[in-house]
């Protein structure tokens, strides 16, 4: 009898309820297979990505998963040049986000952290602070900051990316650990292409949010 009562009360909560328990089953679904967020750790992506910003993730960017899986069902697209995206570096051990570089077959050098993407050397213009530059990837625009201290990851003679391959880089190009320390990007694992800033918390004001990143485009 106490099973019976039981099971009565389990099914008219569930007939009371589908529509929100489908609503949640299809939320968390949609999370793991078409869209995702994820909070930045580190200012890796300055000025573009600032730390403790949450980025909207793009999952279907590039493939479409099986829900709750990482099997691949259908190829959507390939990363342009240009494309800020979120892997998970099996060389890392971790989650990152970078921005694409070099496609496959393209040849990548630098020279005082200025890249040379198949025997072009990139534009480089001031913006307002000595640090920070307008970077232009063969007519895709953004910002990058650097300064000039020595390093030996800021110049490097002629790599080839490899096929199924990608070369990424941080925007805070002396401050950023990318295929300039764990070699090249394969495209099995990316998880998609961030897009906006769904919101940031200013940790020096009480955590609240900041207005001025709500939603802001990547770019």
């Amino acid at each position: 009898m106490k099973a019976t009562g039981f099971n009565q009360k389990l099914n008219r909560l569930f007939k009371e309820n589908w529509g929100f328990m489908l609503f949640v089953l299809l939320l968390i679904s949609s999370r793991s297979s078409i869209a995702d967020w994820y909070q930045v750790p580190t200012g890796s992506m300055l000025p573009t990505i600032e730390e403790g910003d949450r980025i909207f993730v793009d999952k279907m960017a590039y493939r479409l998963d099986i829900p709750f899986t990482d099997i691949p069902l259908l190829e959507m697209g390939s990363p342009a040049r240009g494309d800020i995206v979120v892997f998970m570096s099996e060389a890392a051990n971790m989650r990152l986000v970078k921005r694409v570089i070099g496609l496959p077959g393209d040849k990548i050098a630098m020279i005082n952290n200025q890249v040379v993407l198949n025997g072009e050397i990139i534009q480089y213009e001031k913006i307002n602070s000595p640090a920070l530059y307008s970077e232009n990837l063969l007519g895709y625009q953004h910002p990058v900051q650097f300064v000039d201290v020595p390093n030996p990851r800021d110049s490097f003679k002629n790599i080839v990316v490899p096929k199924g391959f990608y070369f990424v880089m941080g925007d805070n190009r002396n401050n950023s650990v990318d295929s300039r320390y764990y070699g090249f990007i394969p495209k099995d694992e990316l998880l998609g292409r961030a897009t906006n800033v769904m919101y940031s918390l200013d940790t020096d004001n009480y955590y609240l949010p900041k207005a001025e990143r709500f939603w802001k485009q990547l770019i």
